[in-house]
């Protein structure tokens, strides 16, 4: 019963895309497809879609390659200031997304970076890298570190431990810190607002804007083809590494 009532509001949306009317409304008056043929007509949408794959991409690439170096400084050395460089990089998440957006704003404008892809995957970096240094600091502390130790003992050099050794024990924790930090970026709709432009404009951005001035099915339609993508993406995740092993 729980999981119907979670569950419920996603399927109402789902039943609602395929309606006849011209404004979203339960029960349904008929069945069409015209809102899914509308959709994949939007150039609004299909443009949002690709700078918000192209960005989301990005941004988690570039937060695994900032992320991971953290976790494993932070987890395994000892040095000054190791407390305060966590909270540096942990502290984005303690600061509300209007806040944050607003001061990357002040901050891209002046380089004159705001409204490119650059821009936006600098800024989404800001919420996405706490989240896959996070996953990764969990894995580097609850993996077992007899294996690092048997490298080194048998002449492996520190790079060599971490790339032949460490790394892939600790794989599901990264993978699982890339799709999170994808997700959040593909997902941002507060932070993005500030700092989009004509030239790259986010799907959560276009969404907000379309539901502005309509509220036809169109956006019913276009939920339950994300919806469909994000159940396609699991499966993946699962049958490369095991969705419950990445989650962990």
């Amino acid at each position: 019963m729980l999981y119907l009532f979670l569950l419920a509001p996603i399927l109402v949306v789902a039943v609602i895309s395929f309606d006849t009317q011209s404004t979203m409304a339960f029960p349904p008056q008929g069945f069409s497809l015209q809102w899914y043929e509308r959709l994949a007509q939007n150039e609004e949408f299909i443009t949002g879609f690709k700078v918000s794959g192209i960005v989301g991409g990005g941004v988690a690439l570039l937060a695994l390659a900032l992320g991971v170096p953290v976790a494993v400084a932070l987890t395994r050395y000892e040095f000054r200031f190791r407390e305060l460089l966590s909270g540096f990089f942990l502290s984005p998440l303690m600061v509300p997304g209007i806040v944050l957006g607003l001061a990357l704003l002040l901050v891209l404008a002046p380089v004159g970076i705001t409204g490119t892809y650059g821009g936006l995957i600098v800024a989404h970096l800001a919420i996405t890298v706490p989240y896959v240094i996070r996953t990764a600091s969990m894995s580097l502390m609850t993996m077992n570190r007899s294996c690092e130790e048997a490298a080194r003992t048998l002449g492996a050099s520190a790079w060599t431990t971490f790339r032949r050794v460490t790394l892939p024990l600790i794989a599901p924790g990264v993978l699982a810190g890339g799709v999170i930090a994808f997700l959040i970026s593909f997902d941002e709709a507060v932070i993005s607002l500030f700092v989009v432009g004509p030239q790259a404009t986010t799907l959560p951005v276009e969404i907000f804007h379309y539901v502005e001035t309509r509220t036809d099915p169109q956006i019913a339609a276009l939920s339950v083809v994300l919806i469909a993508i994000s159940i396609v993406f699991v499966v993946i995740i699962e049958r490369a590494a095991g969705l419950r092993k990445v989650l962990r």
